[in-house]
């Protein structure tokens, strides 16, 4: 089994070796791995980090992005998942398992490749799979019932921090949690379950079905649109799969860096 481990780069050069690092670990589960890497115009020296990388490991391909970038983050976030997703359904959609990864601070500490290893042997049980943090976690990815949507348009998310932090810590460590998506700096993916979805930062409640959205509103109140015109990238990309290919988003209580 193979996969292919994606990240998106702006002025991460402080964390890249370290980063690179622990995916080389990742790569040692599998049979073949790739790095994929798309990058945007950074004020650091993550270019040349690619570049020497590049030398040392010729398993990493990235790409410089020369379009014009958006003013809001997670709509480039976005475009540069979406071009991983789509180089892999180019050049690797026979590879079993992709990963998106953040490539800063996220990932940067030791991977306990362990708790990967164990997880990867029980696949049956989830499609894609996040895990615990130590010091924080990425309430804005997360959609959990009744917490469905996006926790930056209610009028405060402290309600998304306690019920996933008593969560995460009053399960078994063996449990797996249901979700409607969550990311927390790293995944790992089905590949043939998310060949066919998207990523978009834009904000839209279009897809999110009005029952879940009306549980949200009961828990929280109102929705704070305010004109904004961003979302978490991974809510529409996880919401994506379990519409069209029933996949399972899941949740390790375990904490991989």
């Amino acid at each position: 089994m193979n996969c292919v481990i994606c990240g998106t780069v702006k002025n991460c050069g402080p964390f890249l070796n370290r980063v690179f690092n622990n995916m080389e670990k990742i790569g040692t589960l599998f049979q073949d791995y790739r790095i994929l890497i798309y990058y945007d115009n950074s004020t650091d020296d993550t270019l040349n980090t690619l570049k020497a990388y590049q030398l040392q490991n010729p398993k990493l391909e990235f790409y410089v992005n020369k379009s014009p970038v958006s003013p809001y983050r997670t709509h480039n976030i976005a475009k540069g998942r979406n071009f991983c997703i789509n180089t892999i359904k180019e050049k690797y959609s026979t590879y079993k398992y992709f990963i998106m990864m953040d490539c800063d601070d996220v990932c940067a500490s030791d991977i306990k490749l362990n708790v990967l290893y164990k997880n990867l042997r029980r696949s049956g049980a989830w499609d894609a799979l996040s895990f615990n943090k130590q010091s924080y976690y990425d309430i804005w990815a997360l959609s959990i019932y009744p917490y469905t949507f996006s926790c930056w348009h209610f009028q405060s998310n402290e309600p998304w921090n306690k019920y996933i932090n008593k969560l995460l810590y009053a399960v078994p460590k063996n449990s797996l949690i249901k979700c409607y998506s969550a990311f927390n700096g790293f995944a790992i993916y089905k590949t043939e379950k998310f060949l066919n979805c998207y990523y978009d930062g834009r904000l839209r409640i279009d897809y999110i079905p009005p029952k879940l959205l009306q549980a949200n509103i009961r828990v929280s109140g109102p929705l704070k649109l305010n004109n904004s015109h961003e979302d978490c990238e991974h809510r529409f990309f996880h919401y994506s799969a379990i519409f069209k290919n029933g996949a399972k988003i899941r949740i390790s209580p375990e904490i991989l860096f």
